[in-house]
C-alpha cells in the first residue's frame, strides 16, 4: 500500500508540473524576444494616457469619449475574437514625465494595445517607451512627425504635422489665390513650429510671398508687437498654426489690430467655438482649418456615429473623439485579420490593411503614417462647415 500511494503522489507531481509547463507554453505570445506576454482571460485589455484635466483636457475627454462609445459597441455586437473590451485610462494632464508613468501603469494592468497620448509630446514619449517592449501602440491624435519614424509598433490614426502644413499652403494658394502670406506661430510648440515651417517652405515652392514670421511663447497673452508688424506688410492670407485656446485669444487682437488677411489654421484650432467669447465670433468668420472629420460627412456610417455619441454624452462629437472612435475600429480590424491579439501579428496586419473609418479611408506608408487627405473647415456663423477636401500636390 505505501509503494502504490507513493507512486500515485509521484504521478500526481509529475502531471502537475507537465500540466504547468504546457499551459505557460500555450499561452505566450510568438514574439521575437520584445516581449513575453502571455495571451490568457476572458478580456481584451485595452487602454492609454491622456489629459483628463488641465488645459488640454477637452482633447484628452473628447478623445476617450469616442473610444469608449466604440468599445460599448463592439461589446454589445460580442467583442473581437469573441472576447470583450475592458478599458483603462489614466490623465497625464498633458505632461510628458506623466505620460511615461501612465504608459508603466499600463504595462503592468497587461493591456494588450495603447491608444495614446492625446498630444504630441506626450504621444512621443509613450512611442519611445513602447519600442523596447514591443506593444502595439496607436495614437489617434498625436500629428508630430518623429512619433512613428523608426519605431516599427507605432502607428496613427490622424494625418501628420508635415502633410498639414503643405495642405495648407496649397489651399492657401489654389483655393485662396493668396500671393502675400504671413505666420505667426507658437515658438513653445513643436506643433506649431513643424507645421508652420512646412508651411512656410511650400508657400515658397508654389510661389507666395513670405512677408512675415513672427512667434510668441506658451506664456504670452498680448500679440500687439507681432500683429502690428504683420499689419505693415499687408498679407492675404494669415497662418496661424496653433491650438484653440490660444487661437481664442489671438484672433481678436488681429482684427483689433486692423488685419483684414484671411486667417488660415491647422487641426488644433478643432473646438475653438467652444471658448470664444460669441462676440468675437465676427472676428473668425470666414476662417479655414484642416481637419479630418466634418459634421457635415453624408456618409451614413459617420451619421450614425455623429448621433450615438449625441446620444451618449449631449454633445456633438469633435474630431478627436471620431479620431478615438477609428482608433478602436482599426485595431478590431487588424487583429480579426490576423486572428490573435499577439503583438508582432496584429502590427504585421496593421502595416497591409485598407481602413475605412468616420475619419476616411486610408493605408500606412512605410513610418506607418496613414495616406489620407484633409478635410477644410469654414467658419461661418459660429458654425464649422465642409469646405472641401484637399491633399498633397
Amino acid at each position: 500500500m505505501k509503494v502504490k500511494k507513493k507512486f500515485l503522489v509521484g504521478m500526481l507531481v509529475a502531471g502537475l508540473l507537465l500540466s504547468g509547463c504546457s499551459s505557460e507554453g500555450a499561452g505566450k505570445k510568438e514574439t521575437d524576444g520584445s516581449s513575453s506576454k502571455q495571451e490568457a482571460g476572458e478580456t481584451i485589455k485595452l487602454g492609454n494616457s491622456a489629459p483628463l484635466t488641465g488645459a488640454l483636457s477637452i482633447y484628452g475627454i473628447t478623445t476617450n469619449n469616442g473610444i469608449k462609445l466604440a468599445i460599448d459597441e463592439i461589446n454589445a455586437d460580442g467583442g473581437i475574437l469573441g472576447k470583450k473590451l475592458e478599458w483603462h485610462e489614466y490623465d497625464d494632464k498633458g505632461e510628458i514625465t506623466d505620460a511615461v508613468t501612465n504608459y508603466n501603469k499600463l504595462m503592468q494592468d497587461e493591456v494588450e494595445a495603447i491608444f495614446g497620448g492625446v498630444p504630441s509630446k506626450p504621444s512621443l514619449a509613450i512611442a519611445e517607451s513602447s519600442v523596447k517592449d514591443g506593444i502595439v501602440y496607436i495614437t489617434p491624435t498625436g500629428t508630430q512627425a518623429n512619433i512613428t519614424e523608426g519605431k516599427p509598433n507605432v502607428f496613427r490614426t490622424c494625418f501628420t504635422d508635415p502633410f498639414q502644413g503643405e495642405v495648407l499652403a496649397n489651399f492657401s494658394k489654389t483655393k485662396l489665390d493668396a500671393k502675400k502670406v504671413a505666420i505667426l506661430r507658437n515658438q513653445s510648440s513643436d506643433f506649431s513650429m513643424g507645421v508652420a515651417d512646412v508651411f512656410k517652405d511650400t508657400a515658397k515652392k508654389v510661389g507666395m510671398d513670405v512677408v512675415a514670421d513672427e512667434s510668441y511663447g506658451d506664456n504670452d497673452n498680448d500679440f500687439k508687437a507681432q500683429l502690428t508688424n504683420i499689419k505693415g506688410k499687408n498679407p492675404d492670407v494669415l497662418f496661424i498654426p496653433d491650438y484653440y485656446e490660444k487661437v481664442a485669444l489671438i484672433v481678436p487682437q488681429v482684427r483689433d489690430a486692423g488685419i483684414d488677411a484671411t486667417l488660415v489654421g491647422a487641426d488644433g484650432w478643432d473646438t475653438v467655438l467652444s471658448v470664444l467669447d460669441e462676440s468675437n465670433f465676427k472676428a473668425i468668420e470666414g476662417s479655414y482649418f484642416a481637419n479630418q472629420f466634418t459634421l457635415e460627412d453624408p456618409d451614413e456610417r459617420v451619421q450614425k456615429f455623429i448621433k450615438d455619441y449625441k446620444e451618449k454624452y449631449g454633445e456633438n462629437p469633435s474630431t478627436f473623439a471620431a479620431e478615438g472612435y477609428d482608433t478602436v475600429y482599426l485595431y478590431k480590424q487588424a487583429v480579426e485579420d490576423a486572428n490573435t491579439t499577439e503583438w508582432n501579428k496584429v502590427i504585421e496586419s496593421l502595416k497591409k490593411l485598407p481602413f475605412d473609418g468616420v475619419t476616411g479611408s486610408f493605408t500606412y506608408d512605410e513610418n506607418n503614417n496613414p495616406v489620407k487627405t484633409a478635410k477644410m473647415i469654414k467658419i461661418v456663423d459660429g458654425n464649422y462647415k465642409f469646405d472641401s477636401d484637399a491633399g498633397v500636390e
